[in-house]
């Protein structure tokens, strides 16, 4: 059976309703950087993801595509990450989506180097006939965190966040962004298939104690 990251990792992948502390080690990520509304028919947003997966599956069938990475084992791709921040806001005004600066990122299995990254960018490009150049590997360190699961759509996470505010504010915690600690999601649910109000994705804010 295929490693699935989601079941393997749930403490951070499958987080309850009520807000609660973790702490995310180091990893590895495919990552695209850019700006703007995410919800932009054919902008910089969905040409990004497109990007991201066409290098994740193209490194998940590497066997199939003449590439023997050393370690490989068979995975589930992870779930689609964002990153998420604007200029002279702590955290993010969901009001203002057009002044969005983001990472989108999708993890990689520790066994991807950066030699298998970059034969994967390559391939991606030749075979999907899509320009993969602008994909990083990227590896993030996000440390003390509090997240949350929220339910529902994604304008209405200001709820989720206050729950995570507030509870921080009681456990003798406090939010802790900067240009390197920013606002996270992690979605579980596919946005094109999944109706609004089901929707599913992981909230988390890096914190530190006071």
């Amino acid at each position: 059976m295929p490693f699935d990251f989601k079941k393997e990792y749930k403490e951070f992948y499958m987080p309850s309703g009520k807000p609660s502390i973790v702490d995310v080690p180091s990893a590895n990520y495919l990552a695209v950087r850019g700006k703007g509304n995410p919800n932009e028919e054919g902008g910089d947003y969905k040409k990004a993801i497109e990007m991201l997966y066409s290098v994740a599956y193209t490194l998940k069938m590497s066997p199939k595509n003449g590439r023997n990475i050393n370690g490989f084992f068979d995975y589930v791709v992870p779930p689609l990450e964002g990153f998420w921040w604007q200029e002279g806001v702590e955290g993010v005004d969901l009001s203002r989506k057009g002044e969005f600066c983001w990472i989108s990122v999708i993890r990689l299995p520790d066994f991807v180097t950066m030699a298998d990254f970059e034969w994967a960018v390559q391939t991606a490009t030749r075979k999907k006939k899509i320009d993969c150049s602008k994909v990083e590997f990227l590896t993030i360190d996000e440390g003390l965190c509090v997240q949350i699961l929220h339910v529902g759509a994604y304008d209405n996470e200001q709820h989720s966040v206050e729950l995570m505010e507030q509870w921080a504010e009681q456990n003798g915690y406090r939010m802790d962004f900067s240009d390197s600690r920013l606002h996270h999601e992690i979605y579980l649910s596919d946005a094109r298939k999944t109706p609004t109000e089901k929707l599913r994705t992981v909230v988390r804010h890096p914190i530190s104690k006071k």
